[in-house]
């Protein structure tokens, strides 16, 4: 991929928001040009679409609760763990799913309303798939950093002070 293309992903991973016409200047690059190499990237599923992160804890209506679940399974013949994972992504409540190095194979992020909802995605779909042997569910207590993002980001200057 020439150097082009990698600046313009950068940009776009750092802020979706950014404009064509400030992409085509920082690229030195014509705006058409510039929406061009944006819908081809678009066309071949490697800009996969535009996220915003929100600060649910601001908003007032943080009643989700998040958690991470290490899956340990037997991979299946010829295909790997690549069926199952394709399998748990389908599922509504899962917002990620990475494959792992490691005691666990991998490694599942699911949204709910409750711990309840949460405990019976693990115990009732996740567990029961053929495959998978254990699960052990870590529920998230806080977010600090999320996609690069710094949630309650004061920008303060934590520094020591020095006096003589």
């Amino acid at each position: 991929m020439d150097d082009i293309k990698v600046r313009l992903l950068q940009a776009l991973e750092q802020n979706h928001r950014i404009t064509t016409c400030t992409l085509a200047t920082m690229l030195d690059l014509p705006e058409n040009e510039v929406k061009n190499i944006i819908k081809e990237l678009e066309d071949v599923k490697i800009i996969l679409g535009y996220v915003t992160l929100i600060d649910w804890e601001k908003t007032g209506n943080n009643d989700n609760v998040t958690a991470i679940i290490d899956v340990q399974m037997t991979p299946q013949r010829d295909v790997g763990f690549d069926v199952i994972a394709e399998r748990i992504c389908r599922f509504p409540e899962v917002t990620s799913v990475y494959l792992m190095s490691g005691g666990y194979d991998l490694s599942v992020m699911v949204e709910g309303t409750s711990l309840k909802q949460v405990a019976f995605f693990v115990s009732e779909k996740l567990a029961t798939m053929e495959n998978v042997q254990s699960t052990a569910t870590h529920f998230v207590l806080k977010k600090y950093k999320q996609n690069g993002i710094v949630f309650n980001d004061d920008k303060k200057d934590h520094r020591l002070v020095i006096t003589p």
